[in-house]
């Protein structure tokens, strides 16, 4: 792999923040099966779950390799932490769709927009594992996709209505622009815009996360 002495830092750290993510996703995918309606639902999350493990893993693996004593601690750990919180106690509560909005929508939608750029720099790098980091964008994509039928379907039963998925998910909109501005300072050290990231990780998320129709339920 073509890396620069002065990379390996700032990718371990940015792989850092996608490990995170990860951790995430297992753990709330793990939990979700427990209140899924259906069989097929309950084998998806079971199976995310299972991915996700793997990513993380393998992000964990590529972080220890890169920078195995000098990468300290994260500036993403509080807002994740704070997110994790949240996803927890909708869980509690058994609001099985907040979940799905935290997690495969939005949390998915910022873990797609950064695995793509990150594949972006591997590619001009050479890096080793291409098949493997293709399989990876495949799955996460299909996690975000995957929430975001269930959650129109169910706006078309009338389970949720679009304003009150709009309602909720604007503290989870907020906690993810958050991680992207706390990560500022290393964007800018990769040469990479915080602005960019803000942008496409809002072109990941249906219109009705920002836009909401006051809709009654009949």
């Amino acid at each position: 792999m073509l890396l620069q002495a002065n990379e390996r830092l700032p990718l371990a750290r940015l792989l850092q923040f996608i490990e995170q993510g990860e951790r995430i996703a297992q753990a709330c995918a793990r939990a979700q099966s427990a209140f899924a309606p259906d069989l097929g639902t309950n084998r998806f999350f079971k199976e995310q779950a299972r991915q996700e493990g793997l990513h993380a893993y393998t992000f964990q693996t590529a972080i220890s390799w890169m920078a195995p004593k000098h990468l300290g601690s994260s500036p993403f750990t509080e807002p994740f932490a704070h997110y994790q919180r949240l996803i927890e106690s909708a869980l509690r509560r058994g609001d099985l769709y907040e979940t799905i909005l935290a997690e495969q929508v939005i949390l998915e939608g910022l873990g797609n927009v950064t695995l793509k750029k990150l594949e972006i720099g591997l590619l001009k790098r050479h890096a080793p594992f291409q098949r493997l980091r293709r399989v990876f964008l495949q799955q996460e994509e299909a996690h975000h996709g995957f929430g975001n039928r269930v959650l129109e379907r169910a706006m078309e039963r009338q389970d949720m209505t679009e304003h009150d998925l709009h309602e909720r998910a604007q503290v989870y909109l907020r906690l993810a622009e958050s991680m992207i501005l706390e990560g500022q300072a290393l964007l800018v050290e990769m040469t990479e815009d915080p602005n960019w990231y803000l942008s496409e990780f809002h072109k990941t998320l249906p219109n009705w996360v920002y836009h909401s129709r006051i809709c009654a339920v009949a």
